[in-house]
C-alpha cells in the first residue's frame, strides 16, 4: 500500500501554480501574474513566470501593497495573457500531471477561470479531481483534530472539507508552515508568484511525508 503514496513516485508529474491578482473577487479580480514551475518527483525541471497584460488593469492599493506590485515594472515586462494561458493550460488539462498550490481551491482556480473568460475560453474545471492543495494538507497535519482523510473519500471531497475547515490558533498560511519546516525563505519575497510557487513546492515535498495521499 504505501508504494501508492506520492512521496514514494518519483516519476510522478507536477504543476504547482499561483496567481497575483488586482483585488480578492472571485468573479472579477484580474490576475497580473501568472507563475509556475513543472516538476518530476520533488525535482523542479522548469519555471514560467508571466505578468499578463491587462489595459484596464486597477490594482487595489491593499493588493499593491501585498504583492509587492509596481506598475512601473508590470508596464516593462507584461505580455499576452492569452499565449501566457495557452501555455499553462497546456499543462493544467494534461491528465499526466497532478496540480498543486497554496489555497488553490479557495483562490486560484477561481482567478483561472477569470482569465480563461477573458481570454474567450469556457469555464472548464475538469482539472479539479487532480488538485492537491498544501493549505488543506497542512490543516490535516497540524489539526488537534483526527482530520486524516478516509481511504473510500475522494480527495478532492476531503479538500474541500479541509478549505472550510478553521479551528482555533491553528496557522497554516504559507508563512507559517515555511517557519514550521525550516524551509528557509527571504520574507520580503512572499506573495511574488514564481518565489511562493518555488516555496509551496518545498512545502509540499515536506507534507507529503506528514499526510498519507
Amino acid at each position: 500500500m504505501t508504494e501508492s503514496l506520492l512521496r514514494f513516485k518519483k516519476q510522478q508529474k507536477y504543476i504547482c501554480f499561483d496567481f497575483e491578482t488586482e483585488g480578492l473577487n472571485l468573479r472579477y479580480s484580474k490576475p497580473w501574474s501568472l507563475s509556475f514551475l513543472v516538476a518530476e518527483g520533488n525535482k523542479p525541471l522548469k519555471d514560467y513566470d508571466y505578468f499578463l497584460d491587462w489595459p484596464d488593469l486597477n490594482v487595489s492599493p491593499e493588493a499593491a501593497k501585498q504583492t509587492h506590485f509596481s506598475m512601473q515594472k508590470y508596464n516593462s515586462l507584461k505580455s499576452d495573457k492569452l499565449k501566457a494561458l495557452e501555455v499553462f493550460d497546456k499543462y493544467l488539462y494534461n491528465e499526466d500531471y497532478l496540480i498543486i498550490g497554496h489555497n488553490i481551491i479557495g483562490f486560484d482556480i477561481y482567478i483561472h477561470n477569470i482569465l480563461r473568460l477573458a481570454c474567450g475560453k469556457k469555464t472548464d474545471y475538469s482539472y479539479i479531481n487532480r488538485v492537491i492543495d498544501t493549505n488543506c494538507l497542512a490543516k490535516s497535519a497540524h489539526s488537534k483534530q483526527d482530520l486524516k482523510r478516509d481511504p473510500n473519500e475522494s480527495l478532492t471531497l476531503w479538500q474541500y472539507k479541509l478549505n472550510n475547515y478553521r479551528e482555533r490558533g491553528l496557522k497554516t498560511n504559507q508563512k507559517a508552515m515555511l517557519k514550521y519546516y525550516d524551509i528557509e525563505f527571504e520574507d520580503s519575497r512572499l506573495h511574488e508568484s514564481l518565489y511562493d510557487v518555488q516555496m509551496t513546492f518545498k512545502l509540499f515535498n515536506k507534507l507529503l511525508w506528514q499526510v498519507e495521499v
